[in-house]
């Protein structure tokens, strides 16, 4: 039997739809709500959402080389074009389409799907006010692929001489100051999020929050 090409499919299909249930309750004007990531609306978070089980290696390829290979630009405007495209409706809808679809990216990791639609649910509920619990059995996972991983930005590297500490489970990033939230704020944090979108605690969430300004 061939191994998953999304890891942990079942509980992102799930995540994927508890995040359709919630985008269900917008209001029209919510969807133009700016989310955690600079220059990107609810709307466009939800398209990106959408082009993750879409989207061919070789059109993600053509993009990366038109935008010199700037992999965040590229992404964000085939979010922006797709918003511009689809209304939310036709995007939720195609959203739950392909929730347990297990297709990824190539040159993608098997645990991306999981830490994309972690990540983005948050993006999109904490703007709005709306509460999306992240199951620390999830956040644990996405944690230990981000940390060293060179495609985030190696926070182990960023955060060196600071003590990541999940309050939630037993996850632990690091040796300093202390900076303690559940394991689903972390991953905001090693994610490039703004601590003060992650409600985290601790002596070492300033030095922290001046890292990721920087």
């Amino acid at each position: 039997m061939s191994e998953p090409r999304v890891a942990m499919l079942p509980e992102v299909a799930a995540q994927r739809r508890a995040l359709a249930d919630l985008l269900d309750t917008l209001h029209r004007d919510e969807w133009e709500t700016p989310s955690l990531c600079p220059g990107w609306t609810v709307h466009d978070v939800l398209a990106h959402l959408t082009l993750s089980t879409r989207q061919s290696t070789a059109g993600m390829v053509l993009r990366i080389l038109r935008a010199r290979g700037d992999f965040d630009w590229a992404e964000a405007r085939a979010a922006r074009e797709r918003a511009a495209v689809y209304p939310p409706a036709t995007l939720l809808a195609q959203l739950r389409e392909t929730a347990a679809l297990d297709r990824r990216v190539g040159m993608s990791s098997p645990w991306d799907p999981l830490v994309d639609v972690l990540v983005h649910s948050q993006d999109i509920a904490r703007p709005l006010g709306r509460r999306l619990p992240t199951p620390p059995a999830l956040a644990v996972p996405a944690l230990q692929h981000v940390w060293s991983n060179v495609f985030y930005g190696r926070p182990a590297r960023r955060m060196s001489g600071l003590r990541f500490v999940a309050t939630d489970t037993a996850w632990v990033g690091g040796d300093g100051p202390e900076v303690c939230g559940r394991a689903g704020d972390l991953l905001l944090l090693a994610t490039g999020r703004p601590v003060s979108a992650s409600g985290v605690t601790g002596p070492g969430v300033g030095e922290a929050a001046a890292r990721l300004r920087s």
